[in-house]
This record gives structure tokens, C-alpha cells and sequence, in this order.
């Protein structure tokens, strides 16, 4: 059975203006921190059912490292920086300057967790204001929450309260990486539907449709 669209055609393509604004700029953010240039080398707007949003990080048994964030104020969702192990230890080691990554046999200690904590926090932090300036909304988000775990695991935190009110999830996937390095990152934004609605309302003054 087909799902039904959670937007129309025009209100993806002003949803579709507001991320990519939001996540140029969260690259922008993250790239100062690194001190590497990044670029954006795929970008999806698509609309999942829930029990499947695992796929889009390779598997439920996928073992990933995960930053979560809640977006809170005008309007909730969910935010998601989501590396493989290599990268997410490479990125470490680009900002720490040491050779982490050279040995994946090492669990992610304090130090790490806080370097990939703050990466979360950059990230949402210039992806929601962003948002912000172009919708005059209120937008923070919470204290990153990092995960070493399977996709489905790291997922359901973000997912289950999406689910006790909607069997669809429309999800933005980022794929990004360093220019001299082949190293690949995805963004998650899954909004809530009433932070669709909010959005959506405070942009139409603001994006031309």
C-alpha cells in the first residue's frame, strides 16, 4: 500500500530551500571546527515508512557511531550526525591531531565522545539558526547525545517518538566529506510533523513559491 505524502509538491520544494540553506551552513560550521573544507556530495529529501529509516544507514546491524540532538522552542524534531567508525575516528584525529583512527580495536574514550559532542553541537547549532533566520523562529537544540551502536538501535532514539504519531518519517540524508580525504558523513534532520507545519507556516513569506 502506497504512503500517503506527508507534504505537497510545493511545500517539499520550500522544505527541500530550508534544509539546504540550514545544512550549507552546518558544514560551514563543522568545517571551521576541523579546519578542512567540506562539501556536500549528495542530498535526499525523501519520505520513509519508520520501520524501514534503518536502511538509510546501510542495515539495522550497520555498527555506527551516532551524535543525537532534540531540536527544541518554536517546533521539535530530530537531528542526527551519523559516521561509520573510520570516519567518525579520522574526524577525532583531525581535530586532536593524533592517530586514533589507526586503531579501531580502541574504544572511544571520554576525549573522543567530547570532540564528537561538540562536532553535534556546531552542526545543529548553525543548521538551526539557519532555519531560524529564514522562519523568525525560536530554535535551539539539546545537549549531544553520542552513540556507538548498531543503526537500529542508534535510529529507535530518534524514531520512536516519531512513531506514536505517524508511519512515515520524511528524512533529509547529507552526504558529505573532506576534499583530500574519502571520508563520508550523514546528516539526519526528521522532523515531527508539527514542526513541518511550524516551519512551513513561518517560511511562507520568506521563500518565493
Amino acid at each position: 500500500m502506497q504512503s500517503t505524502p506527508l507534504l505537497t509538491k510545493q511545500e517539499m520544494a520550500v522544505w527541500t530551500w530550508l534544509v539546504s540553506k540550514g545544512i550549507a551552513n552546518a558544514m560551514q560550521g563543522l568545517a571551521s571546527m576541523i579546519g578542512q573544507e567540506l562539501v556536500v556530495t549528495a542530498l535526499k529529501v525523501k519520505q520513509y515508512p519508520v520501520i524501514e529509516a534503518a536502511q538509510l544507514l546501510g542495515g539495522p546491524e550497520n555498527l555506527l557511531v551516532g551524535i543525537y540532538l532534540t531540536i527544541d522552542g518554536d517546533a521539535t524534531g530530530h537531528l542526527m550526525l551519523v559516521h561509520d567508525p573510520m570516519m567518525a575516528y579520522q574526524l577525532v584525529d583531525l581535530q586532536l591531531g593524533t592517530s586514533y583512527a589507526s586503531d579501531l580495536s580502541s574504544e572511544m574514550g571520554e576525549m573522543e565522545k567530547s570532540v564528537m559532542g561538540e562536532m553535534g553541537n556546531i552542526t545543529g547549532s548553525y543548521f538551526l539558526n539557519a532555519l531560524a533566520d529564514a522562519t523568525d523562529m525560536s530554535l535551539t537544540h539539546s545537549p549531544p547525545a553520542v552513540m556507538i551502536d548498531m543503526a537500529s538501535a542508534i535510529l529507535d532514539v530518534a524514531l520512536t517518538p516519531i512513531m506514536m504519531e505517524q508511519d512515515d518519517v520524511l528524512v533529509v540524508q547529507t552526504t558529505f566529506g573532506t576534499t583530500n580525504r574519502q571520508m563520508d558523513g550523514v546528516f539526519l534532520v526528521m522532523p515531527t510533523m508539527d514542526f513541518l507545519r511550524e516551519v512551513l507556516a513561518k517560511s511562507a513569506g520568506t521563500v518565493s513559491r
